[in-house]
């Protein structure tokens, strides 16, 4: 310090003045720094929970607070591009009007669509059961592709091309999506590279830098004694079980082999019995909820019974076969790492893949060619005549039934336990003990949900609205099941590791959507008698179509760089 002072003096004073004002501004950049901290998303509510539980539970609140953000975000960027040109169109704003151009060379029956609004008096259940299906007023609303059937919209005398940016909108989302994945995930990569490198700094980890010093509550420091441990048991036990299985003879060797043969075909029995029930379900629940729309033959009550039915069977299966799967891998005498990490597996393949085999089924009736059904249109017109309506409905009501799941197991299940635990001393409850908060679990859960959403936002372009509406709301859930009802894991895992993991799990959530999306988009023929791609047979031609209106050096350049010699070394890059 002396020696800046006398630094100092030998300036002259336009030197002195932007020294000080450097200092001032760096200062003042810190104390904006240090407020803007307040203005975080649930910044001291996500300090308290890794003070008083440790980082691991911390970084599921921090992982849904980036979900909160990411569908927020998402939902700004449709609302902006395709829903806000239609709003404002009807009232002239910024002398706005709309431009349909109807289709050609197509016959007139794909072009008829009624869809089943509620017309006349209507009682205030029935207004109920369209809420919770997606049908009558809430099928004519901005919630569904159906609503939007305009070619352009004209502002003042600049035409928008509506078509082109719904579906640039969409890849837009999607390449946000998989960016902002890509950038969070690499630092926890990184930090599972270094882990991995030496398996000594494992036990060096522990020793020298395990404790974890956010935590302030004794009976979590409790917790995390006996979760190092129980790290250095695993540890131990991982060596013990490497020397065993380096010992074993041909005998043994044969007999786990067979054994793990045997329960992995147990468990492709499993999946295959979960994948043909949701498709026979799909198939059930389409065809009869479809006639009694028709033919008025049920009650309100028993039609959105047969609508939820594919809801209902996929929930019960992500339920009964992750608890299965947890029963037979003890079986399998595999290291207690490896072992969580395959029943997770499992766990997310039967989650995303029964989202596959609905989407699947819907599209196997969707495209049911049988007695030339599909011939005027390429689709089966009589019963979807705007299919991706339909399937907005089904992606709508899987996230409205596993958020209702979501909201229910804490009032009727973990509440319940918590008070028999505290107040009824019966050796049965007690063995079962306090809720432990499963990672693992929660994680799986909203990336299910996050997975229905990617899908469902081309059907329903405001589908992120309602995903970020149900992440605010299960955040305060979680919450408070965390702090009244529940204890951490026994068996917690590294943070680092663990942000690592659930990015990676989202990032399979988001290319399993790439699928489905690419096969709507390419492949399947557009509704000819709703939404943006009616004038085109397929969604994807608004593309060429639209490239066609180039100057013929920018149509080579782009038509370049779609071909395949280029596309296929750019993606592998």
């Amino acid at each position: 310090r002396d020696s800046q002072l006398a630094e100092t003096e030998c300036l002259s004073t336009w030197k002195k003045w932007r020294r000080t004002s450097s200092k001032s501004l760096k200062k003042a950049l810190s104390e904006v720094k240090g407020l803007s901290s307040y203005l975080v998303l649930w910044q001291r509510d996500i300090h308290s929970i890794e003070g008083k539980f440790g980082t691991g539970i911390q970084s599921y609140f921090s992982f849904l607070r980036f979900l909160v953000l990411l569908n927020f975000i998402i939902f700004i960027l449709m609302f902006s591009f395709v829903t806000l040109p239609i709003i404002i169109s009807p009232y002239g704003t910024f002398n706005s009007t709309v431009a349909y151009i109807s289709p050609k060379n197509i016959e007139e029956n794909c072009t008829i669509y009624e869809p089943t609004g509620n017309k006349g008096l209507v009682y205030f259940y029935t207004y109920l059961k369209d809420l919770f299906s997606g049908t009558g007023f809430l099928e004519v609303t901005s919630l569904f592709y159906g609503y939007y059937t305009i070619d352009a919209v004209w502002i003042s005398i600049m035409r928008y091309n509506l078509p082109l940016a719904y579906l640039l909108a969409t890849f837009a989302y999607l390449a946000l999506s998989f960016l902002w994945i890509m950038k969070r995930s690499a630092e926890g990569f990184m930090q599972n590279l270094v882990h991995d490198a030496d398996p000594f700094q494992s036990y060096c980890n522990k020793v020298f830098a395990g404790w974890d010093f956010c935590i302030t509550d004794p009976n979590a420091a409790q917790l995390k004694h006996r979760s190092l441990q129980y790290e250095l048991q695993m540890d131990l036990q991982e060596e013990k079980l490497k020397q065993k299985i380096a010992e074993r003879t041909v005998r043994e060797k044969l007999r786990i082999y067979s054994l793990r043969i045997f329960i992995n075909m147990i468990v492709i029995a499993i999946l295959s019995g979960c994948f043909y029930s949701i498709y026979r379900v799909t198939v059930f629940s389409q065809e009869n909820s479809n006639v009694s729309i028709r033919n008025d033959t049920r009650t309100d009550s028993a039609n959105l019974l047969v609508q939820y039915l594919p809801s209902m069977v996929i929930t019960l299966a992500n339920f009964i076969a992750p608890l299965t799967f947890s029963f037979l891998i003890r079986f399998e005498d595999y290291t207690p790492v490896f072992e969580i990490k395959l029943t997770l597996m499992r766990c997310v393949f039967v989650r995303l893949a029964n989202i596959g085999v609905l989407l699947f089924s819907l599209w196997s009736q969707i495209s049911d060619c049988g007695s030339d059904k599909c011939k005027p249109c390429g689709y089966n017109y009589k019963l979807y005549p705007c299919w991706e309506s339909d399937v907005g409905q089904e992606m709508y009501k899987l996230m409205i039934f596993d958020f209702i799941v979501i909201l229910a197991v804490p009032l009727f299940v973990d509440f319940p336990r918590r008070l028999l635990v505290t107040h009824c001393s019966c050796k049965l409850i007690q063995w079962f003990g306090q809720q432990e908060f499963q990672i693992s679990d929660n994680i799986l859960e909203i990336i299910y949900g996050q997975t229905i959403c990617w899908i469902g936002t081309f059907f329903s372009p405001l589908l992120p609205a309602i995903a970020t509406i149900k992440y605010f709301i299960i955040f305060y859930v979680k919450k408070i099941i965390l702090i009244h009802t529940c204890k951490p894991a026994a068996r917690p895992i590294r943070a680092s590791g663990s942000n690592f993991f659930f990015l990676a799990v989202l990032l399979i959530g988001l290319i399993l959507a790439f699928f489905p999306l690419g096969v709507s988009i390419a492949h399947i023929p557009s509704s000819k008698a709703c939404g943006p791609f009616r004038n085109f047979n397929t969604a994807w031609e608004v593309i060429p179509g639209t490239i066609l209106e180039f100057p013929a050096v920018v149509q080579q350049i782009l038509f370049g760089m779609a071909s395949e010699a280029f596309a296929v070394p750019f993606f592998m890059i």
